[in-house]
């Protein structure tokens, strides 16, 4: 038996909310994963913490494409979290969609950036 709620509900396919749940802790546990192994890294380092170290670190290949995907992962959960804010506290459409666009602009632009201070070194 159907029941009305009125013209004003929204229905969203199923699982909707599962997958930027899931979405989330994915990128999270991949954000987490790579802390340990710069965290590893540098405890297991000699000599002092700078520029030289840092570099070091982040001048193999492996590392280089580990932080490319956290780069990515991370523009995405913040993406993610952002845009359920957006969606749940912001009611104006014209508003919310000016500030989904900024951000999208703003993300991709610090990706951007960092995944070419990443292929610099």
């Amino acid at each position: 038996m159907s029941v009305n709620y009125g013209s004003k509900r929204t229905v969203v396919g199923a699982h909707y909310g599962l997958r930027d749940w899931l979405s989330q802790r994915v990128t999270a546990a991949l954000m987490v994963l790579f802390t340990v192994v710069v965290l590893v890294q540098l405890v297991a380092s000699k000599g002092p913490i700078g520029y030289d170290l840092w570099a070091g670190i982040f001048s193999a290949q492996w590392m280089k494409v580990l932080t490319f995907s956290v780069i990515v992962a991370m523009a995405w959960h913040v993406w993610v979290g952002v845009r359920d804010i957006f969606m749940d506290y912001i009611k104006p459409v014209g508003l919310r969609l000016a500030l989904q666009v900024f951000t999208i602009v703003w993300l991709v632009s610090c990706a951007g950036w960092g995944i070419q201070v990443l292929w610099r070194l």
